[in-house]
């Protein structure tokens, strides 16, 4: 390949949680044309508002090398194509690769000789080269590793986190040939202070990325499991785990709902895979099973604890407070937060959530919930605390109790906003 670091110029095709901090890094030293189908936020980019709350308004004044566009033929100008779309699970749990795909399409339309185009998005091993590269060989009419080529390093941006930012978080990169790989490499090393690791293979790349979440869902699903065993025999679960992080080699994992783009979703891509090839995987499907089912199990534990509070479930009403898949982001991509929601509707109380992160259309369009702004002081028979937003916890035991009913109302506090004795529930 004959393209030189000096005299790339990217183009960053989706401009969410991960695509706006990558073109934003990458405009400090490269020309940056960013593109997103959805108009409303190319405007919102170009006024210097990003809704999700990654990049602030300085940042962006500050990227002068970086244009938004929701033109695929702006995307022309660019010669290294970057893809960080989402990729989901569908209501079968299987990929849905279709926003790869379509992205895929879009810079296939405009592909030209000696071009690079790299994945970010999630997929399971052998999906670049097997799925995307067909569709970029068909639409360019360009024959790949002689006049394309194709890089893989899987994003690893952790939404509302200040610390871990795209540039201090050590990449892992690949590419289609040992030349490819080297391209790869040293672009992302231009930017990222915290250096990269070049995987041997793009499937190398796209394992790595999979097995990372994979291992943490199935972490999390052992201590929901121990914590629902300690439950039964009537013993703290943070007791048990302060005492046994006392060893040196203890892995610290907390219980709790198992959301996000991420941990929630990686799993099934690459199970999926493995059924594909014949391979049936029993401990991640066991572990997916149960951290799903722990939205469920929450809302039994407080239907139970506030029976025993003698209260009246046919006019209960219950306030949740957080509906985000975790702290201080307004992320809710697939947020477990509505599991539990829906659970305790079934059996007919009155849920009310409150998150002031969260934007109330998206969370309607998506989950059909209406989130409430202000709720009362003392109109519930139960709160939930179950997403840990600093506002949440500077609340305190006082402040959250201020929600239920004077001397009778349940306390379930799933992320430890309040110390164990000013809650009536934990996980």
């Amino acid at each position: 390949m004959n393209l030189e670091i000096r005299d790339a110029k990217l183009g960053v095709v989706g401009l969410g949680y991960v695509g706006l901090p990558l073109a934003v890094a990458f405009s400090q030293k490269f020309d940056v044309v960013g593109f997103d189908i959805n108009r409303t936020r190319i405007e919102q980019l170009s006024s210097g508002h990003d809704r999700t709350r990654e990049v602030g308004s300085t940042e962006l004044a500050a990227a002068t090398r970086l244009t938004f566009t929701c033109e695929p033929d702006a995307l022309g100008e660019a010669n290294v194509y970057i893809i960080t779309t989402p990729t989901p699970i569908d209501p079968h749990k299987n990929p849905d690769m279709s926003a790869v795909l379509a992205a895929t399409r879009t810079v296939g339309a405009v592909l030209k000789d000696g071009d690079v185009v790299i994945y970010e998005s999630t997929v399971y091993p052998g999906a670049t080269e097997e799925e995307c590269v067909p569709l970029l060989r068909e639409l360019s009419g360009l024959v790949f590793n002689d006049q394309f080529y194709v890089g893989y390093s899987p994003e690893r941006i952790n939404p509302g986190d200040k610390e871990h930012r795209f540039e201090n978080i050590c990449k892992v990169t690949s590419g289609s040939t040992p030349e490819a790989a080297r391209f790869v490499d040293d672009l992302y090393r231009s930017v990222v202070v915290a250096g990269t690791h070049m995987a041997p293979s793009v499937k190398v790349a796209e394992a790595a990325k999979v097995i990372e979440n994979t291992q943490r869902d199935l972490n999390i699903a052992l201590i929901n499991e121990l914590a629902m065993i300690f439950n039964r025999l009537e013993i703290s679960t943070e007791d048990v785990l302060a005492a046994a992080a006392t060893k040196w080699n203890f892995l610290n994992f907390r219980p709790g709902l198992v959301g996000g783009h991420c941990i929630g979703v990686d799993p099934y891509y690459l199970t999926y895979k493995a059924q594909e090839i014949g391979y049936h995987p029993e401990l991640i499907l066991a572990g997916r099973r149960l951290n799903d089912s722990m939205g469920a199990y929450v809302a039994s534990q407080l239907i139970r604890q506030m029976i025993r509070t003698g209260i009246d479930l046919r006019t209960a009403r219950v306030l949740v407070l957080g509906l985000t898949f975790k702290e201080n982001t307004p992320d809710l991509r697939n947020t477990r937060v509505v599991d539990v929601c829906r659970e305790l509707e079934s059996y007919g109380v009155q849920v009310d959530v409150h998150d002031p992160w969260v934007d109330g259309d998206e969370a309607s369009r998506e989950y059909g919930i209406t989130v409430t702004k202000s709720p009362g002081h003392g109109e519930y028979d139960a709160i939930i605390g179950a997403v840990a937003h600093d506002s949440f916890r500077e609340l305190g035991a006082e402040g959250i109790r201020a929600f239920g009913k004077p001397g009778r109302s349940v306390l379930y506090d799933l992320k430890g906003l309040v110390g164990r004795a000013d809650s009536d529930l934990q996980l």
